[in-house]
């Protein structure tokens, strides 16, 4: 089959890699150049195919087929990007336009999709499930989002959006979200949602890093409602992904899956929400750092 080829490309940095082959995934080259979304949508694409020369230059290896991990998605009708919080990007049809310069296919989805499919087939999965079949990947950080794995393949859906569990519906008292709807799973759970509780009620802005520290010497009160916030809202928004789901895995990524608090209280308030009378999911740390999502690009 030969060697993927894989672009990450967030907001700050793009990342490509090359691996040896699916069955072999050996890193062969791995680079990093800036994105510099803010000169515009054309700037982003030419900094792609430029990552692409340098690799090609260093390598000797040409791609045949890419895999890009996007901070958004194809619309599977329209053919443009939605969704993407690099808004360049929205409305634009980098496919097309990357085949077009390129000269050959590419395969785009969601970063969330990327990092699921790579800790499903390369990570922390195939280390302790080895016979998994569905797997949900999670990644909880400035945001909150998702993605269905079901034998080694990522589910796209209809609308591009399978596994967008961050913008459901989970309580009012969240907010509203950039998506024009209220009380999202991301604007209460994610990072900065939490930061924004805790000062709300001490007017004090502080890292949710602190809030931890500060959450586990014990003498913080609101400290501790915040844990105790996300504790019990990551039990009930997980809770309702496993019962239309029932995956097999779920590994937490971004900087809250780091959270050790997660697998023990708040796998306990999962199950008090589960529709069975045990809970056999298996919650899992992610293994391949922040690998997964140029890996899961290459794999696609």
């Amino acid at each position: 089959m030969g060697p993927l080829w894989g672009i990450d490309l967030g907001g700050t940095k793009i990342e490509g890699v090359i691996l040896e082959d699916r069955d072999h995934p050996r890193v062969l080259q791995r680079t990093r150049i800036s994105t510099e979304a803010h000169k515009g949508y054309h700037h982003i694409v030419k900094r792609i195919t430029q990552l692409i020369e340098v690799m090609t230059t260093e390598t000797g290896l040409k791609p045949h087929t890419l895999g890009i991990g996007t901070p958004g998605t194809v619309d599977p009708l329209l053919g443009t990007m939605k969704n993407c919080n690099t808004t360049a990007l929205n409305g634009r049809m980098l496919k097309e336009d990357l085949e077009d310069i390129l000269q050959f296919s590419i395969k785009i989805a969601n970063d969330a999709n990327c990092f699921a499919v790579a800790e499903a087939t390369m990570g922390a999965v195939p280390e302790r499930l080895p016979q998994a079949e569905v797997v949900f990947g999670v990644i909880m950080g400035t945001g909150v989002g998702g993605g269905v794995v079901v034998n080694g393949k990522a589910i796209r859906g209809r609308q591009g959006i399978g596994g967008e569990w961050g913008h459901n519906f989970l309580h009012e008292s969240g907010g509203d979200c950039y998506c024009g709807k209220v009380g999202c799973v991301e604007q209460v759970i994610a990072g900065p949602a939490l930061e924004r509780f805790y000062a709300s009620i001490t007017g004090i802005p502080r890292p949710l890093k602190e809030i931890m520290q500060r959450y586990h010497q014990g003498k913080d009160d609101v400290a501790i409602q915040t844990v105790n916030r996300l504790i019990e809202f990551f039990g009930k928004g997980i809770a309702h992904v496993i019962n239309i789901l029932d995956p097999d895995a779920i590994v937490l990524g971004g900087g809250l899956g780091n959270i050790d608090l997660l697998y023990t209280r708040g796998v306990e308030e999962v199950a008090k929400h589960v529709f069975n009378h045990t809970l056999d999911t298996v919650f899992l740390k992610p293994k391949l750092g922040d690998s997964a999502g140029v890996f899961g690009a290459a794999l696609l």
